[in-house]
Parts: structure tokens; C-alpha cells; sequence
């Protein structure tokens, strides 16, 4: 419960600082400017994640069969070649945002890198060290850009990048200082010992699915942001972003659980007990997001125009309210995916990532050419709920749980009481 607790601390401190980032980018940046730095974070986001074929949650699936020594050269060397291809298809289809190729291509193998050593660290349980990577990557941000803004002077999107560049050097080195040691340690190794070509076999193998299940994703909650700059300008874009950058800050709490939860499962070999975890992590995670959406809820239009942003963002609480339904259902729906990637059943995630990408694109054409960002939002909502409805169904039919198994009981409650207690 402390390294819960800890990890869901340790992304809210940074989820503020974020928010506190995103009002002044507003400021400096303009509508438009944030709306070409949310594509540009996207497209490194979709970069990274085909970079994490070898170099991301398949880092700590594979730990608890490999040395983290046979999986350490594979991960690096991947990451350059994985940047290389995304940046590549991305300039094929015009995702790419123009001028800035050379930039997405390198600081998404510095994020990807750092991306590895945190998951190093996560299946090694350095939770301290695995969350110092994200306060690093997340926190010195806020600091760099108000230092580049207004100590250097420098105002653009450009500053950003420098930014960007800092941070990411920095959690870089130090997320691997803290690796070191893991990585020169010479124990007894009891696990069995396999040729490259096998583990490079299982670990594509692995990889493949969960990085088409991570792009799959990642294009059904940054795809909008393509389509709205094809029907409505780069403005939009703007307006769409930092909405849902307020939106989706209550996802710290289903991320930090995801992470635990994920550890969790992968350690263990025993259905029922697999099963119990995400049950349990599903119910809190539910509630925690539901309340934390209610708040931003009751948040009036004239907070956003007149104190947080600027008369530029008129219709912020219309695009919160279109993706209020679908920022709980995905909040719930990556549990039961962490439970599929660490039980071996990761095709199952696949599935429904392409699930919710094909509810996106249907619902999206049809939606944002009529209502523009509030269409944009509604399709995403509905492209959130497809994914749920699908990964409860197959979470039911592969655990042999009941749908009444998903309403809290006096027994998880007095589980999570138990776990106050003890670590009081």
C-alpha cells in the first residue's frame, strides 16, 4: 500500500506542476502554438511506443524469466532502430509535423531509453528509483521552460523543445546511474539460459503485441488530433488538447495502480490469485477516477477563459464534458488490460486497443464534421466505452468471474482498511 500510495503521490505532485504547465504554455504559446506542441508530444508518444516493441512493459515481463543482463542490449539497441521506423511511417502519412522530424526522432529514443530504465527499475521493485525517473522526466520541466520563457527570454515552440531536451537528458543519466548497479551485480542466477536468437524470438514475439496494442491506443486518444487539424485548424487542435490535458490528469491514478497491478500479476502464476488483484485494483481505481472527474466536472467555463487560460479557449468545459464518460471507462479499462499484458493474455489488450481505434475512426468522421471539438470528444468517449465493454466480456469469459464479482464488497473494503492500518 506505501508503494501505491507513493506512486499515486509521486504523479499527482507532477500531474500539478503539468497543469500548472499547460495554463502557461497557454499563455506564452497561444491557442495555436499548443495545439502544433500537442502534436508534436503525440507523435513522440507514438514513436516511443513502437520503440517499447523491445524497450518498454515487455522489459519487465521478461525480467522474471531473463537475466536483466541478456535483456539490457537488446532493449538499447532496438530503441534507435524502433525511432527510425515510426518517424519514417509517420512522414508517409502526413503525421509527421513538418520541420520537426529531425527533433521527434531524438527525443524519442531519449524518452524510450528512459522508458527502459524505469521498467529496469520496476521489475527489479525500486519503486523510490522508479519514481524518481518520472518526477525527473515530468517535474524539471515546469522548472526548465519557466527558467527558457522568461529567464532566457525565449518564447516559442522551439523553447519547448529545448525544454523537452533537458528534461529527458537529465532523467536519462539519472535513471541509469540508479541502474548500474543491477546491471554489474554478479549473483547466482538460477534462471535457465537461452540462445539471443530464442530470447530475441520471444521477446518480438511479446513486443509486437503489446506495442500494436500501445499504438492502437495511443492513436484512439491522440488520433483526434489529426482528424480535428484536418477539419478545423491547428486552433482546434489547441482548444482540444488542453482539454484534454485537464481531462485526462485523473489517469495518474489508474497509471500508478496499472504499474503496481501489472508487477503484480506478472510475479505470480496462480489464476485465482491474478484474478483477485485486478478485481480489487479495478474497484478502487473506478471510484478514485470517478470522484477525481465529478470535481473537474464542477469546474465553470469562466475558470478556464478568464484565470487558467485566456478568452482563446472558450468551450473547454464542453470538450471536458463530451470526454467526462469516456476518462472513467478507459481509467477502468486499463486495469483489466494490465491484467492481459501480465498474465501472458496480451493479444486480448491488442484486441481491444484496435476495438476502440475502429469505434474512433467510424464514430469520429461521422461525429467531428457535424459538431467539430465536441464531436471529437463524443467519438472519444465512445471509442472508451467500446474498449471496456469488450475487456470486461473477455475478463469475465477468461477468469470465470460474474459481473456481480465487480461491485464492492465489505470484503474489499475491509482489505483496503487492513492495508491503511498495517502500513500506519
Amino acid at each position: 500500500m506505501k508503494a501505491l500510495l507513493g506512486t499515486i503521490g509521486t504523479r499527482y505532485l507532477i500531474a500539478v506542476l503539468n497543469l500548472a504547465l499547460i495554463f502557461i504554455n497557454a499563455k506564452v504559446l497561444g491557442v495555436e502554438g499548443v495545439g502544433l506542441v500537442g502534436l508534436i508530444v503525440a507523435a513522440i508518444g507514438i514513436s516511443t511506443i513502437v520503440c517499447g516493441i523491445l524497450a518498454g512493459n515487455t522489459i519487465v515481463y521478461f525480467m522474471n524469466r531473463y537475466s536483466i543482463q541478456s535483456i539490457f542490449l537488446p532493449s538499447y539497441c532496438w530503441t534507435p532502430i524502433g525511432a527510425g521506423i515510426a518517424c519514417g511511417c509517420m512522414a508517409l502519412v502526413g503525421l509527421l509535423p513538418e520541420g520537426y522530424g529531425i527533433d521527434i526522432y531524438i527525443l524519442s529514443i531519449l524518452n524510450s531509453l528512459i522508458a527502459a530504465n524505469s521498467r529496469f527499475l520496476l521489475g527489479r521493485n525500486h519503486i523510490w528509483g522508479f519514481n524518481l525517473t518520472f518526477v525527473l522526466q515530468g517535474g524539471l520541466l515546469f522548472f526548465a521552460l519557466l527558467w527558457i520563457y522568461y529567464g532566457l527570454n525565449q518564447q516559442g515552440v522551439t523553447a519547448y523543445l529545448y525544454g523537452l531536451y533537458i528534461t529527458y537528458g537529465i532523467a536519462f543519466l539519472v535513471s541509469l546511474f540508479l541502474l548500474l548497479p543491477f546491471l554489474t551485480r554478479k549473483g547466482v542466477n538460477n534462471r535457465p539460459e537461452h540462445s539471443l536468437y530464442t530470447l530475441l524470438k520471444e521477446m518480438f514475439q511479446y513486443g509486437l503485441w503489446g506495442s500494436a496494442d500501445n499504438v492502437a491506443e495511443t492513436l484512439t486518444t491522440r488520433l483526434n488530433y489529426f482528424l480535428i487539424k484536418r477539419f478545423a485548424g491547428l486552433s482546434s487542435v489547441g482548444l482540444l488538447d488542453a482539454g484534454t490535458k485537464i481531462s485526462e490528469s485523473v489517469w495518474h491514478i489508474n497509471r500508478s495502480i496499472g504499474f503496481i497491478e501489472y508487477s503484480r500479476v506478472a510475479q505470480t502464476v496462480d489464476p485465482l490469485e491474478q484474478k483477485l488483484i485486478t478485481l480489487r485494483f479495478f474497484k478502487f481505481t473506478l471510484c478514485a477516477v470517478l470522484l477525481a472527474t465529478g470535481c473537474i466536472l464542477l469546474i465553470p467555463e469562466w475558470i478556464y477563459t478568464d484565470f487558467l487560460f485566456s478568452p482563446e479557449f472558450v468551450g473547454m468545459r464542453e470538450v471536458i464534458t463530451g470526454l467526462s464518460v469516456g476518462i472513467v471507462a478507459f481509467a477502468g479499462n486499463s486495469i483489466l488490460s494490465q491484467y492481459f499484458i501480465g498474465s501472458g493474455k496480451i493479444r486480448y489488450s491488442a484486441y481491444c486497443s484496435f476495438i476502440g481505434l475502429t469505434s474512433l475512426l467510424c464514430s469520429g468522421y461521422l461525429l467531428i464534421p457535424l459538431f467539430g471539438i465536441i464531436g471529437s470528444a463524443i467519438s472519444t468517449s465512445i471509442a472508451f466505452c467500446a474498449m471496456l465493454t469488450y475487456s470486461v466480456t473477455i475478463f469475465c469469459q477468461k477468469t470465470g468471474c460474474r459481473l456481480q464479482e465487480f461491485r464492492i464488497s465489505k470484503e474489499d473494503i475491509q482489505f483496503v482498511l487492513n492495508k491503511f492500518k498495517r502500513d500506519s
